[in-house]
């Protein structure tokens, strides 16, 4: 299985003049905002280590998920929340073949941590032996910085301080544990997986 992402970020939806507020930086940059790359990558990073750690896209963009046998006949957990549309179904057969799937024939049963593909009638399209169903679906919560819940967006903002505070000692290459801060609001996020849940994998 593989997660594409087909479309990023903008620059200009990352709230890189609340981040200056918010590290206290405001007054003691130029106007021409030099500086507006670095904490754009620090805002980019901590968003990709919260995307990871709870399973849940931030602002909105595109994906492809690849897979080669559907979980259950009837339906399928998609592997990120929340996805806000399903675009397309396709099946590939082993030599190159491609059916697109009338979106009539499959539904989005939207859920904050498991959302699913559903079948509208009784199973899914079958998926060749040696084949692949790719679905194209968009997930975030939103376009706009402000469309994100207020404990996510404040989880952004500390982590990408402390990768700023601590860029001398490499702290977005590592692996440790998320400040206890951070990882408290991050909590009611994570997904839970419970003998096996029919989840994604």
């Amino acid at each position: 299985m593989m997660l594409v992402e087909q479309t990023t970020v903008t620059g200009t939806a990352l709230p890189v003049a609340q981040f200056k507020d918010h590290l206290r930086l405001g007054t003691g940059f130029a106007d021409d905002g030099v500086q507006d790359q670095v904490l754009e990558t620090y805002l980019r990073a901590a968003m990709a280590a919260i995307e990871a750690r709870t399973g849940k896209i931030l602002l909105s963009r595109e994906f492809t998920w690849t897979l080669t046998a559907w979980r259950d006949l009837a339906s399928q957990a998609l592997p990120v929340a929340p996805v806000r549309q399903v675009l397309s179904l396709e099946i590939h057969d082993r030599l190159g073949g491609t059916e697109v799937i009338d979106p009539t024939r499959y539904g989005l049963e939207p859920d904050m941590h498991r959302p699913r593909l559903v079948s509208t009638g009784l199973c899914l399209p079958a998926i060749p032996v040696g084949g692949q169903a790719v679905i194209g679906f968009e997930a975030g919560f939103g376009a706009a910085w402000g469309d994100l819940p207020a404990d996510l967006a404040h989880a952004v903002m500390l982590l990408a301080a402390s990768y700023y505070e601590n860029r001398a000692d490499g702290a977005m290459t590592g692996q440790g544990e998320l400040p206890a801060a951070i990882a408290a609001l991050l909590q009611r996020y994570r997904t839970v997986r419970l003998f096996g849940g029919g989840g994604a994998v």
